[in-house]
């Protein structure tokens, strides 16, 4: 099968083609592009598409790589040997499997997320060479060697907070995830509002294209937060013509908070209205 995008998903076809790309040639699909433009929801649309399990694992700063594979819980099997528990004689009542070892498990093949890879440390990705690579590991408590039935599609998603190992890039297709055209944004708010009204979604869409067009934003309004503000200004009943006022007369934007995420970029905002 061939990933397109969904009902609730406008893939553009540079990354339909990434996306059948990594799993022809059977390796993880990393995603790069600004906040709020789908890299995380893209796994959850694949599987949908292809109607396969999804397994996801989100990193934290915290995050360790064997935290993906599997832990050993030494202290729980302490305090059953305390208490006289029979289960202590096989010590893989004790492994926590991770999301990986459930993924290499599966019956079917299945899509794996592993969401802002770059949050954890600098090693982490190094750390999962083998993995990715091989698709096996050994649990040394265990003494086996855990084997993929299938190759997971593996998708890994990165905000570019930290730069990423060359070998570990080297075992990736990559795509950064471009902001969306006109034409595709409109395609994209049809999906979540089929009966906005035409002149109020190009109002409002002028607008947006004009705050993301300001100089020195810290931070872009993205696609969710576009979203979000059509919900807003639905909510609140908000006319063609107040939008008409703000593109032609100069006034401030309403719910300007769902579209600007910090002071800065509002200060830069209001001073040029």
């Amino acid at each position: 099968m061939q990933f397109t995008g969904t009902e609730n998903y406008i893939a553009s076809r540079d990354l339909s083609i990434a996306v059948n790309a990594a799993i022809q040639l059977e390796k993880p699909l990393l995603i790069k592009g600004e906040p709020g433009t789908g890299k995380t929801l893209l796994a959850f649309e694949i599987a949908k598409a292809l109607n396969k399990k999804l397994y996801t694992w989100h990193i934290k700063s915290t995050t360790s790589a064997q935290q993906g594979l599997y832990e050993y819980d030494a202290v729980s099997r302490l305090r059953d040997s305390q208490l006289g528990d029979e289960k202590i004689n096989d010590i893989s009542n004790y492994i926590i499997k991770g999301q990986l070892w459930e993924a290499f498990e599966a019956d079917e093949q299945v899509v794996l997320l592993i969401d802002e890879i770059d949050k954890a440390d600098i090693e982490f990705p190094n750390d999962l060479l083998l993995e990715l690579d091989k698709m096996e590991f050994y649990c040394y408590e265990t003494k086996k060697t855990i084997y993929a039935k299938h190759r997971p599609i593996i998708i890994i998603t990165s905000n570019n907070e930290k730069e990423l190992p060359d070998a570990f890039l080297r075992r990736c297709f990559f795509h950064y995830i471009s902001f969306p055209d006109r034409e595709t944004l409109k395609e994209i708010v049809n999906v979540h509002y089929d009966n906005l009204e035409e002149d109020l979604m190009q109002r409002a869409m002028d607008i947006f294209y004009k705050l993301r067009d300001k100089r020195g934003l810290k931070k872009k309004p993205s696609t969710s937060e576009l979203i979000d503000w059509i919900k807003l200004l639905l909510v609140g009943k908000i006319t063609t013509q107040e939008l008409d006022e703000v593109k032609n007369m100069g006034t401030i934007p309403p719910y300007l908070g769902a579209l600007l995420k910090n002071e800065q970029d509002k200060e830069i905002v209001v001073k040029g209205y």
